[in-house]
């Protein structure tokens, strides 16, 4: 069903709505900024992932708090 979805004739049609859209100038800034992005939340979770296994995480839930109070 979703065989041949992004074909390079959909690919150049995206693009050129894009290019339409925000101007040839702008095209590059936004580009950086998208992929300065992505960079940063791979980063981020793979400094989570990191930081995990040495950490011990405790959830109290409200029903927990009612029963410390007794």
């Amino acid at each position: 069903m979703f065989e041949g979805l992004f074909q390079p004739m959909h690919l150049l049609v995206i693009f050129g709505i894009a290019l339409l859209v925000f101007g040839p100038k702008k095209l590059p800034e936004l580009g950086k900024g998208i992929g300065e992005g992505i960079r940063g939340f791979k980063s981020a979770i793979k400094d989570q992932a990191e930081e995990k296994p040495n950490t011990i995480v405790a959830t109290v839930t409200k029903s927990d708090q009612d029963l410390a109070k007794g």
